[in-house]
């Protein structure tokens, strides 16, 4: 089973309506499809652009006002995965729940169903400065083409989580993120690697570029776009299928093979799923 993917380094900038929103996000999808892309990945906290909206009085939102663009943007994305019959991860946008927010993954199928995965472990500065609170349980989802799971940005700091869903059958993890800055990016960076070499698994990243002058703690960003496998002789040496330009504005298109991942499992030059010690630690 093959499966091919795009991840975008969306371009942060300040905007003046939801329309203008729409009409990037459209660019992009529009892009991937003329690749034939089947699954598209955007980042992490996309959505923070509309708050340079601002309001009344020119000042940019605040992130307790996000969630008054969920149905516009669960609309948006909904309409483009179907008409351009494509799954669309649309990165995060930040919702309300019980009075909490939650910076929440969203899975766009083509037949118009919407998936949810909340970020499960939340940095230091999100809980101080937004108050966000962490999501409660880990998923994977089904697909015509595979199975698939949505760890956002921090969530693959942690081996254990990356355990579960590949013991749930995860082929393909797809990681947004948004990162400020160099020392960010690579922690996330290398941490996808790990995962991708422990679980024999594909781990697609990408993350936000450019900035938002008036938005507080989006002004600026560090990101880049990946496509990583695990480290044998079927894939890259450097477990890299392709990478974007650090902090342009692009798209990234490559082809995963689930078959590839089934063979280096049973005997690859190291069988690391296979050989986890499951008498002395467990995934599940």
């Amino acid at each position: 089973m093959k499966m091919r993917v795009s991840a975008v380094q969306y371009h942060l900038h300040a905007i003046n309506s939801f329309e203008q929103f729409a009409q990037q996000v459209e660019h992009y999808v529009k892009t991937a499809a003329e690749f034939e892309a089947e699954f598209v990945l955007f980042p992490e906290f996309m959505t923070t652009q509309l708050m340079s909206i601002g309001d009344e009085r020119g000042e940019a939102l605040a992130i307790q006002d996000l969630p008054q663009f969920t149905e516009a943007y669960r609309a948006l994305f909904t309409g483009l995965a179907k008409q351009y019959n494509m799954h669309l991860i649309g990165g995060t946008h930040v919702i309300t729940r019980n009075d909490k927010l939650y910076n929440v993954a969203h899975l766009f199928y083509p037949d118009g169903k919407v998936e949810e995965q909340a970020k499960l472990h939340i940095t230091p500065f999100e809980v101080k400065d937004w108050n966000m609170a962490a999501g409660e349980g880990v998923r994977v989802f089904h697909t015509e083409k595979g199975t698939i799971a949505i760890l956002t940005c921090y969530d693959i700091e942690f081996p254990e989580i990356v355990r579960m869903v590949r013991a749930q059958g995860a082929d393909v993890i797809f990681c947004p993120s948004c990162t400020d800055d160099r020392q960010a990016f690579y922690r996330v960076r290398y941490c996808c690697h790990a995962r991708a070499i422990e679980n024999q698994v594909y781990v697609v990243a990408t993350g936000t570029v450019g900035s938002l002058p008036t938005v507080d703690l989006m002004r600026l960003n560090y990101g880049q776009a990946a496509v990583i496998t695990p480290n044998d002789i079927p894939f890259p040496p450097r477990g890299i299928m392709i990478e974007g330009e650090i902090n342009n504005d692009m798209i990234v298109t490559a082809d995963l093979d689930v078959t590839l991942l089934q063979q280096v499992r049973e005997r690859g030059s190291v069988t690391t799923w296979r050989d986890r010690r499951t008498d002395l630690y467990t995934d599940w």
